[in-house]
């Protein structure tokens, strides 16, 4: 059953990103804040920016990291087997799919960083972009005044060369044209998809109040690149190797999503 509208899906293949609001209620961004809070009294971020020379960490930006989420959270990782998730994955890149990556970036208020221009697959490296997307989803509302993510439309047709970003302990960027740049505003519960090809980056957070966003890639499963370091981590979702979590975590996932938003809400 399809989740997203004909106009969304159609939108992500044309450009190569769609921006959708509501996908998650109140209740279940109550429940992903509290594990967020969560995450930051047990000191489990880690500030991945730095002054500029890609060693040493900054002590005026800061660009909180929390990777990954599943090894953290029983609500992280039921969360790529919601239903919604699910619809929503399939509307936009097909089945089967795994889960690839999930993660945290956390931006406080004034002094939080964004994370420069690149494309994922610089990191992942697949044959066919377009294979892969990103669900990025607003942990608050994400604004141009506290740096929302921002993409160029269509560039998954492009190639980029990327170098390591000096103002990173790890990460790789290129330098963008900024006047293609497209901001992508959603409310809190809400999120942007977009491919591993395309451009994205994030901005400086200029409000007095922190911004999160939270992060998962999937991959269908007939474009896994076997070689990868990361391979034995995938989850598988969909498709004939799917055991609704039970290979990976030894416990069925599949299911799980509303009782754990249950139990962080006290309800």
């Amino acid at each position: 059953m399809s989740w997203l509208t004909a106009e969304q899906i159609a939108h992500f293949q044309e450009y190569g990103y769609v921006a959708v609001e509501n996908i998650f209620d109140a209740d279940e961004v109550a429940a992903m804040l509290t594990e967020l809070e969560r995450f930051k009294r047990e000191g489990l971020g880690r500030n991945v920016a730095t002054e500029g020379d890609g060693v040493t960490h900054s002590t005026t930006k800061v660009n909180y990291q929390i990777i990954p989420l599943n090894d953290k959270s029983a609500l992280f990782r039921a969360l790529p087997f919601c239903d919604k998730v699910i619809a929503c994955i399939t509307d936009l890149i097909g089945q089967p799919f795994v889960r690839q990556l999930d993660q945290i970036f956390l931006k406080p208020g004034r002094s939080g960083v964004g994370t420069d221009w690149h494309t994922d697959n610089a990191y992942f490296q697949i044959s066919d972009p377009t294979k892969g997307t990103a669900m990025w989803i607003a942990l608050h509302d994400a604004t141009i005044e506290n740096g929302t993510l921002h993409v160029i439309p269509n560039s998954h047709r492009e190639a980029f060369a990327h170098e390591r970003d000096p103002n990173s302990d790890h990460h790789i960027h290129f330098q963008a044209d900024e006047s293609r740049a497209v901001p992508v505003c959603v409310p809190a519960g809400g999120a942007a998809f977009f491919n591993y090809g395309i451009a994205h980056a994030t901005k400086r957070n200029n409000t007095d109040r922190e911004r999160a966003g939270l992060a998962y890639h999937f991959l269908r499963t007939d474009f896994i690149v076997p070689s990868r370091p990361d391979t034995a981590q995938l989850v598988h979702i969909t498709g004939p190797q799917a055991t609704g979590g039970e290979a990976e975590y030894g416990v069925r996932v599949a299911g799980t999503w509303e009782q754990e938003v249950r139990k962080l809400i006290g309800r």
